[in-house]
């Protein structure tokens, strides 16, 4: 009489490496575009059709838009670049900028550590940028403590402090941490630049996540 078969052991899961929060690597550009491009899927069909664009950012953008001082930190686990975000001085704020978390990895808090981070580096005023249609990252960003501008101060914020067209500003929102008056908005864009920001970002390791952020952007 045949013995039947045992089934093999299943082998051990291999320990999961702690997340980490570190700069990314100039020859990851491919690898944050890829991010980028799959994140900002949630654009399309939202924002006006004339401001989308097939890809949303080409490889030359993201190279120009490092070229211009946005360093990127970027959201590693298990070996797997799940999200970036990036921090830009200029003249005397920072923009948080191009935050953006792969689709499978979205929800699990990867936008919230690495937003949290970023805004540990700095005391400056912090603003961001988005598109008025896109509300569930306006919704991100005001959970983590950023507060729309009013729309009288919208303009000058966006012309003072990014290189965008007419049309872009008005479809788009800003949001500023902490939150601008439109009399302290017209105040900030006339002061004179300030020191910049520590420009070492020093990679650090994180218990592992388990809380559920509502949105990444």
């Amino acid at each position: 009489m045949m013995r039947p078969t045992q089934a093999p052991e299943d082998p051990p899961h291999a320990a999961r490496s702690q997340p980490t929060i570190r700069p990314c690597r100039d020859d990851e550009a491919e690898t944050m575009l890829a991010i980028i491009n799959s994140a900002a899927e949630a654009y399309r069909g939202a924002i006006p059709v004339d401001c989308w664009h097939e890809p949303y950012m080409s490889l030359a953008e993201l190279q120009s838009e490092i070229a211009a001082g946005i360093t990127f930190v970027g959201y590693e686990v298990d070996g797997v670049l799940a999200g970036v975000m990036g921090i830009q001085p200029v003249r005397n704020v920072d923009l948080i900028r191009h935050a953006y978390v792969l689709p499978t990895y979205q929800g699990r808090g990867v936008g919230s550590v690495l937003m949290a981070y970023l805004r540990a580096q700095t005391s400056r005023p912090i603003l961001v940028g988005t598109w008025t249609a896109a509300t569930w990252a306006i919704r991100f960003y005001e959970q983590h403590g950023f507060h729309l501008v009013p729309e009288a101060a919208k303009g000058p914020l966006l012309r003072s402090y990014w290189t965008v067209s007419e049309r872009q500003i008005e479809t788009s929102v800003v949001l500023a941490a902490p939150r601008l008056t439109s009399e302290e908005a017209g105040q900030l864009v006339q002061e004179p630049a300030t020191s910049k920001r520590p420009s070492g970002l020093t990679p650090f390791s994180l218990t592992p996540i388990s809380r559920r952020s509502t949105d990444d952007g």
